[in-house]
């Protein structure tokens, strides 16, 4: 009749914020890549966000969901695009997941509390990364996870610390499309984080090692692989494949938020890091 459904959204994960966001992610399973649709239609009307519909979550999926909605909220808050509208609720999910995440894993319905709080915080990221968009953490975890199949919040996990390491200079090779500031800040922004988990450090260089291993702690409590490797794809087959995911990350619609723009080779470094776990 002319006119747009309703849409109504109930998430069954504490993890993509889908119920909020303008943004659908589509996968080609024959060609196994994976890419964003961005168009402010694909906002929900209504999301009816329900603590009691992710009680029966198994820990893997507990842990990459989990680790997926903190990757939302590192990269909204660091975003060219953030500004003062997203960057608090930003603050408040990542502080909320380093709380809850752990117990929430180890827990599970015993524990509605934490997976109260973790369903929340996923939507609370949503909502920032709705308006502020994502980064390159995002480019290169759809194009990892769609030519592997390793679950999206497991790739995020494999790639986040390197792409913090990355984005965290005053001199980046290139600078970002849409900046809003005279050199870019990611190093600092980095260190407010650190600041709201009360991880401690005297200047931003050691903020954002804290927050690394913040970062890496809680990977391992969730039993996360610290690398590609230790996932299980194989050398052979991932060099192989490595310049097709590279300029496929370079592509992604997350890419033009990202702090500091990347160089095709910087993607690829990054992508022999995370391969062997170097951050």
């Amino acid at each position: 009749m002319g006119e747009k459904a309703t849409m109504v959204c109930i998430p069954t994960t504490s993890g993509t914020g889908s119920e909020v966001t303008p943004f659908s992610i589509i996968t080609d399973e024959k060609t196994h890549y994976k890419y964003a649709i961005a168009d402010y239609a694909l906002t929900p009307n209504m999301a009816i966000v329900d603590p009691n519909f992710v009680d029966g979550m198994p820990k893997g999926l507990t842990a990459a969901s989990g680790i997926d909605a903190l990757v939302h909220s590192l990269e909204a808050y660091v975003s060219c695009l953030a500004t003062n509208f997203t960057n608090s609720n930003a603050l408040e999910a990542t502080k909320l997941i380093f709380k809850y995440l752990v117990r929430s894993y180890n827990e599970g319905a015993n524990d509605p509390i934490a997976r109260e709080k973790m369903h929340y915080a996923a939507t609370i990221a949503g909502m920032s990364f709705a308006n502020s968009f994502l980064g390159l953490c995002h480019s290169m975890a759809h194009k990892l996870g769609a030519m592997y199949s390793i679950p999206h919040g497991v790739a995020n996990a494999l790639l986040i610390r390197q792409i913090i390491k990355f984005n965290s200079t005053d001199k980046p090779t290139k600078q970002a499309i849409f900046p809003q500031y005279k050199y870019p800040c990611a190093k600092t922004k980095y260190g407010q984080i650190a600041d709201n988990l009360g991880l401690g450090g005297k200047n931003d260089d050691e903020k954002v090692e804290l927050l690394l291993k913040a970062v890496d702690e809680l990977m391992t409590a969730v039993n996360l692989p610290k690398s590609i490797k230790e996932f299980g794809v194989k050398e052979d087959e991932f060099m192989a494949n490595l310049d097709i995911l590279v300029e496929r990350a370079f592509d992604d619609q997350c890419t033009g938020a990202n702090p500091r723009y990347p160089l095709m080779s910087e993607i690829k470094e990054i992508f022999l890091n995370a391969y062997n776990g170097i951050v």
